[in-house]
């Protein structure tokens, strides 16, 4: 291993969505590449269980990635979206409201526009305050122009540094919850009902708490395309990502220590030299290799899957593919993954997947099990003595905390020859972590003096 991965152009330290991602951009445009992982498998937070022909997430979050995203991440076209069905379901304690897909659509398209609009009206009383009250707005600092000067403020340095300052994101971000609240900018429409839960599931933020331009851009992705869930569990985006790789890229069970711009460090084989490095795991772990980098705030998540005979209950479990958003309870949200995509269950079986957030999520599990289970039983319409808890998983730094104000393209480059890359980079979704990815590799490109192998902006278009 030692003198393959020496040979190699750039080491990436993580098997993540984004290290995978920013591996299949460079290995394209001709760039050799170890991708290094410490854990046995790929996928870092993408991890998907196999018991008893079962497939269980280690995550749970619907996706709503759309199809650009996906188009511009080499490897993915291959991918096989499961859709929940159109609209969505809101379980107001004994009944389920049902929300058509036109009715939600509209609704998430009006409220993105309502938060871009607040944030802007925001953002331009901030330029005129910074103008001195003349009234001309000041020169507004582009999301490329932010980051080309934290850059040059991190090269000057001699080692990692944290990443851009709040003043780098823009003015008018600011907390959802906030911006939802605020009048005359968004007005009480029906829609608002369904809207704050959908956020809360989209974002895993139930106190709303984070960037109102990233709830923006969470409520386009929703009403442009459809939430889905990936055939054969959320593996399958690692998976189809490095099974593109050139054989032998990918590297599990070995342990990085320590990065420079010429190398790294490991548990298992001793120094590895190359050109770059780029550190693709986690905030926490990266942070541990580039001292000094902040970590974020993250949002805990618990994911509980159970299982009840097909034939049994009031069958409800095996037929309602929609999203279900509870408005009170422990539960954020829960569907019937089993009957969103077969694979994941084996004959003659359901697999409810139900997601808790906040501080509910650190409750123990049988614990937690007995407090969601009255809940299920009213929205599944399957009785205690059918269903049975397969496993939980918890995570307390599943999602890093987008406060506001956020900027969605923190630099991936740390040093010429040192970059980083993952989710905490960009937005707290797999949208984010392909997006943060794809930058890091176009940074590396730059710096070798390599053509860029697009020229797309990293951003997709928000609201208008």
């Amino acid at each position: 291993m030692l003198r393959t991965a020496s040979a190699v152009d750039v080491v990436i330290v993580g098997a993540g969505p984004a290290g995978l991602a920013a591996a299949r951009h460079l290995t394209g445009a001709g760039v050799s590449v170890a991708v290094l992982e410490a854990s046995s498998k790929i996928g870092g937070r993408s991890v998907t269980d196999r018991l008893d022909g079962f497939r269980l997430d280690h995550c749970g979050r619907p996706l709503a990635v759309s199809a650009a995203e996906l188009r511009r991440t080499p490897g993915l076209d291959a991918l096989a979206p499961r859709p929940f069905a159109p609209g969505l379901g809101v379980h107001h304690g004994l009944r389920l409201q049902r929300i058509s897909a036109p009715r939600s659509t509209k609704g998430a398209l009006s409220a993105a526009r309502a938060l871009l609009r607040a944030d802007r009206r925001t953002e331009r009383r901030t330029d005129r305050q910074a103008d001195g009250g003349q009234g001309r707005p000041a020169e507004r600092r582009t999301a490329p122009d932010r980051e080309r000067r934290t850059l040059r403020r991190l090269d000057r340095r001699t080692g990692p540094s944290s990443p851009a300052p709040a003043a780098f994101a823009p003015a008018g971000d600011r907390p959802i919850r906030d911006a939802l609240a605020s009048r005359p900018a968004f007005p009480p429409r029906p829609h608002d009902a369904f809207l704050r839960p959908l956020l809360g599931a989209l974002l895993c933020d139930p106190q709303l708490r984070g960037s109102s331009r990233g709830a923006a851009a969470a409520l386009r992705g929703y009403a442009e395309g459809q939430l889905w869930l990936p055939a054969g569990g959320a593996c399958a985006v690692p998976e189809l990502l490095a099974a593109a790789l050139p054989p032998g890229t990918v590297r599990t069970s070995v342990r990085v220590t320590a990065v420079s711009t010429t190398g790294v460090h490991t548990a298992e084989h001793g120094p590895v030299p190359c050109r770059a490095v780029l550190v693709a795991t986690g905030a926490r772990a990266a942070a541990e290799l580039l001292p000094g980098l902040r970590v974020p705030a993250f949002h805990p998540v618990t994911v509980l899957h159970h299982t009840a005979a097909t034939g049994r209950g009031r069958g409800a479990p095996a037929r309602d593919t929609t999203l279900i958003l509870p408005t009170d309870g422990p539960v954020a949200y829960t569907y019937a993954a089993g009957a969103i995509d077969p694979s994941r269950t084996p004959p003659g079986r359901t697999l409810l997947t139900t997601v808790v957030l906040g501080a509910a999520a650190a409750l123990p599990p049988a614990v937690l099990d007995r407090a969601v289970g009255p809940q299920l039983d009213r929205i599944h319409g399957a009785h205690t003595d059918d269903r049975q808890l397969l496993t939980t998983h918890h995570d307390p730094y599943a999602v890093p905390a987008m406060p506001a104000p956020h900027d969605p393209e923190r630099p991936v480059r740390v040093l010429a020859g040192l970059y980083v890359c993952g989710d905490h980079r960009d937005t707290g979704t797999l949208q984010g972590a392909l997006n943060s990815g794809r930058r890091a590799a176009r940074a590396v490109l730059q710096d070798f003096g390599l053509p860029a192998f697009t020229t797309e902006p990293d951003t997709l278009p928000t609201a208008a």
